[in-house]
C-alpha cells in the first residue's frame, strides 16, 4: 500500500491571558522587557503559609469574550481558555464556512482542571447547603468541558480532546493537533492549555509538597529564578494560550498570516518518580532526541530552546543536561531561557503560552530573558539569555514541557520561508 504523504502544518492565529496580560501584544511587549508577573496573593489569606505569592491573572474581563450565563457556570480556567480561543479564532481571521466543520477539532489540555469552582462547592456541602450545589458542578468537574465548550461555541464537529497531562498539558495538546492535521483527520484545530489553581486547596497541597518558592514573600517578583543558584522552588500561577493550526496547503488557499510551521513533536515518560525528573535528564533528554527525530533535522539545526525551566532545584539541572546529552558542543552556542521567570508555572497553560512565545521569538528576532539570574549554578552552566532579552535571528526553537508523574512533550518550530 503506497504511504500517504504527511500533510505539513502551520500556526495562523494565537490568543492568551497569563498573569502579565490577557492579550497576546501586552504579555510579548512585558515579556521582552523583563518584567514578573508574581506578586502576593489576594483571591485568600495565604498568611499562614509558607509561600504566601503567585502568578494571578488581572484585569481579567470575561464578559469581553462570553455572556453572563457563561461565566456563572464555568470555572476561571474554562472561561481564560475561552477568552484565549476567541483571540486565536480572531487573529487567524477565521469565519465560518471556510472550512467543512467536520474537519475542524478542538485539542485544549489541563493539568489540574476545575478548581474554584470545586472548592466553592464542596464549601456549600460542608456547611450542609446541598441544595446550593451548583447544577453545573459535575460539568466543571468534567476536563474535557474545555474542548467541548470551544467546540460548541466554534462548532468544530472534528476530533475533540482534553489531554491531562499536567505541566505538559498545553504542549501535548498542540502536538495532538498537529498529527491530526498532518495525517489528514483534520484540516484545522484549536489547540492550547488551561488552568486556574491560584486556590487555597491547590497552594496549600503544593506549600506542604515544598515544591514552592519561599524566601520571596516580600520580593514576590524575584521568586522564580530558573537555573540560577538561590532558585529554592516554583511560583504557581493561571492562564492560557490557544493558538490555530491549519494544514498549510489550506492556509494558502485563503491567504492566512502564518506564524511558523510546527515540524516535530515527541511525548514519553520517564517512568521514574511522581513528582522528580530522572536525575540525570535521560528520560527528557530522549523526547528531545525523538522530537528531532520527527522533525527531521540535526541538533546543530536548532537556535534556541524555551525551556521548562520551573525554578526548582531538580528539574533545571535535569534540563540542562538533557540539553547536553542531546546537543553536546552545540548546546554551548544554544541560547536557552524560560518564560516561567516572569509568568511563573501556569500548569497546562504554560507550555501552550510558551510555544506562543517561540513564534513571535521566530517573528521578531527578539529571544526573551531569564530573569532572576544573579547566582550561576555549576551544575546549570548554559546561556540562559540572562535578565535581558536579546537580538538574534531564530530559524528553529524547541519548545520543552516536563511533568509531574515524569510526563515529557518536545515540540519543534520553524520559520516558514520560501512560501
Amino acid at each position: 500500500m503506497a504511504q500517504v504523504e504527511k500533510r505539513r502544518v502551520v500556526i495562523t492565529g494565537v490568543g492568551m491571558v497569563t498573569p502579565l496580560g490577557t492579550d497576546v501584544d501586552s504579555n510579548w511587549s512585558a515579556l521582552c522587557k523583563g518584567k514578573s508577573g508574581i506578586g502576593p496573593i489576594t483571591r485568600f489569606d495565604a498568611s499562614s503559609l509558607r509561600c504566601q505569592i503567585a502568578g494571578e491573572v488581572k484585569d481579567f474581563h470575561a464578559r469581553d469574550f462570553m455572556d453572563e450565563k457563561f461565566v456563572k457556570r464555568f470555572d476561571p480556567f474554562i472561561q481564560y481558555a475561552m477568552a484565549a480561543s476567541v483571540m486565536a479564532l480572531q487573529d487567524a481571521e477565521f469565519r465560518p464556512g471556510q472550512y467543512d466543520p467536520n474537519r475542524v477539532g478542538v485539542v485544549i489540555g489541563t493539568a489540574c482542571g476545575t478548581n474554584s469552582y470545586f472548592e466553592n462547592a464542596h464549601r456549600l456541602v460542608l456547611q450542609g447547603k446541598l441544595n446550593k450545589v451548583p447544577p453545573f458542578f459535575l460539568l466543571n468537574d468534567s476536563g474535557n468541558m474545555v474542548s467541548a465548550v470551544v467546540a460548541i461555541r466554534f462548532g468544530a464537529k472534528g476530533p475533540n480532546h482534553c489531554p491531562m497531562e499536567a505541566c505538559a498539558a498545553g504542549t501535548s495538546a498542540i502536538g495532538i493537533a498537529f498529527r491530526l492535521i498532518q495525517n489528514g483527520e483534520a484540516d484545522m484545530v484549536i489547540a492550547g492549555g488551561a488552568d486556574a489553581g491560584v486556590t487555597p486547596t491547590c497552594i496549600a497541597s503544593l506549600d506542604n509538597l515544598g515544591a514552592l518558592a519561599t524566601r520571596w514573600n516580600n520580593e514576590p517578583e524575584k521568586a522564580s529564578r530558573p537555573f540560577d543558584a538561590k532558585r529554592d522552588g516554583f511560583v504557581t500561577s493561571e492562564g492560557s494560550g490557544v493558538v490555530v493550526l491549519e494544514a498549510l496547503d489550506t492556509a494558502l488557499r485563503r491567504s492566512a498570516k502564518i506564524y511558523g510551521e510546527v515540524i516535530g513533536f515527541a511525548r514519553n515518560c520517564d517512568a521514574y518518580h511522581y513528582t522528580s525528573p530522572t536525575p540525570n535528564g535521560e528520560g527528557q533528554a530522549e523526547c528531545i532526541r525523538l522530537a528531532l527525530r520527527d522533525a527531521g533535522i540535526a541538533p546543530e539545526d536548532v537556535d534556541y530552546i524555551n525551556a521548562h525551566g520551573t525554578s526548582t532545584v531538580l528539574n533545571d539541572v535535569a534540563e540542562t543536561k538533557a540539553i547536553k546529552k542531546v546537543f553536546a558542543s552545540h548546546a554551548r552556542k544554544l541560547a536557552v531561557s524560560s518564560n516561567k521567570s516572569m509568568t511563573g508555572h501556569m500548569w497546562g497553560g504554560s507550555g501552550a503560552v510558551e510555544v506562543i512565545f517561540s513564534l513571535l521569538t521566530i517573528r521578531d528576532g527578539v529571544i526573551p530573558p531569564t530573569i532572576n539570574y544573579e547566582t550561576p549554578d555549576p551544575e546549570c552552566d548554559l546561556d540562559y539569555v540572562p535578565n535581558k532579552a536579546r537580538r538574534a535571528n531564530v530559524d528553529i526553537v524547541v519548545s520543552n514541557s516536563f511533568g509531574f508523574g515524569g510526563v515529557n512533550a518536545v515540540l519543534v518550530l520553524k520559520k516558514l520561508e520560501g512560501i
